[in-house]
């Protein structure tokens, strides 16, 4: 990349290997179902993620949405984190096409919904009510500075969702993220819900793209509403091509991007003027925060860092900064951050 871009792990470019593949792929027409590396690249997210099949779609923000309503009807109810990026971040999508309302419920400091809250949360049978229809879950918690919710968490909202017939759906845009950090197979979560979408183009390089996977019926529910939403594509091998990069070689090298985040977080930690807890630091995302004695606005801190140093940081809301690590970023762009920091906040 040409510049040291710490805003999103959605600033990656894709890896030299994947223009490569891009350039060569096999393509067809994909909403006639003949791209085969379209094929390829939906199978393998379906044997890594331990379904029975896959669907290429434009974005995760897409690929919740179908999940939504091919589990949900207009009417229906969906329980989930009050920060669950599908409730805060994803233009309310669930209710104004899916016409499914949320019912959001408070996360613990790693983004689990208390079980009994959610098991309370469950309407009966009213004519008043909503009915309650499906869990909408994620991991990592993008919104808990992307922490890593273990397996046993999965297995509780199971025992819950099949007692109550509901469905639950995982939104795993980092997924890998969470299983490296967890040190877990992908699979010791998904086995607990029913469908998953994962995304190609943060972490993992690609530059567009997520897949959706669940049982066939699911998937085969899921195309008809990607074609609804207009996210049928042609030869879209073109794009698949380095999602299967994405999955096979990127997928297992996300330690690396962990480790540069805790480098980070203890640099950062060492400034007076941030405020910040390096334990909380489990994958590629770092929260801090300016102290009140700061006069700085945190805005400006970050055009400043721009136009002084080169250097791209995010703002996450308020007075809180997030820094992400990713694949192009290297051991020399994290001094570089914590230095010019630490510069522009010097007393």
């Amino acid at each position: 990349m040409d510049t040291i871009d710490f805003r999103s792990d959605t600033v990656t470019w894709p890896t030299p290997a994947m223009r490569t593949a891009m350039a060569a792929a096999a393509v067809g027409d994909d909403v006639y179902d003949e791209d085969p590396t379209v094929q390829a690249l939906e199978d393998l997210a379906a044997h890594r993620l331990g379904k029975e099949a896959g669907l290429f779609v434009s974005s995760g923000t897409q690929g919740n949405l179908i999940a939504a309503l091919v589990h949900g009807q207009r009417g229906d109810e969906a329980i989930l984190g009050e920060d669950a990026h599908i409730f805060c971040w994803e233009a309310g999508g669930l209710s104004v096409l899916g016409g499914i309302t949320p019912r959001p419920l408070p996360t613990d400091d790693i983004g689990r919904m208390d079980i009994q809250q959610v098991r309370s949360a469950i309407r009966g049978d009213n004519p008043h009510w909503p009915r309650s229809r499906l869990i909408l879950t994620e991991n990592s918690s993008g919104g808990n500075h992307g922490a890593a919710i273990p397996p046993d968490y999965f297995a509780e909202l199971r025992a819950v969702a099949d007692a109550h017939h509901l469905k639950v759906h995982l939104d795993g845009a980092r997924l890998f993220n969470a299983t490296t950090a967890l040190g877990c197979d992908p699979t010791a979560i998904t086995q607990w819900v029913d469908s998953v979408s994962i995304c190609l183009s943060k972490g993992l390089c690609a530059p567009v793209g997520s897949v959706l996977v669940g049982d066939r019926a699911f998937i085969h529910q899921a195309r008809r509403v990607r074609k609804l939403l207009g996210g049928g594509m042609r030869q879209s091998g073109v794009l698949a091509a380095a999602g299967i990069i994405a999955l096979k070689d990127m997928s297992q090298r996300l330690g690396e991007d962990h480790q540069r985040a805790q480098t980070l977080a203890q640099g950062l930690a060492a400034i007076p003027a941030l405020v910040l807890d390096p334990a909380r630091v489990q994958t590629n995302m770092v929260f801090f925060e300016l102290a009140d004695t700061v006069a700085i606005a945190p805005e400006d801190l970050i055009t400043q860092l721009w136009e002084q140093f080169g250097i791209r940081l995010g703002l996450y809301g308020g007075r809180t900064c997030r820094a992400v690590t990713h694949y192009w970023i290297t051991d020399d762009h994290v001094s570089q951050l914590v230095q010019a920091l630490d510069s522009l906040l010097a007393p």
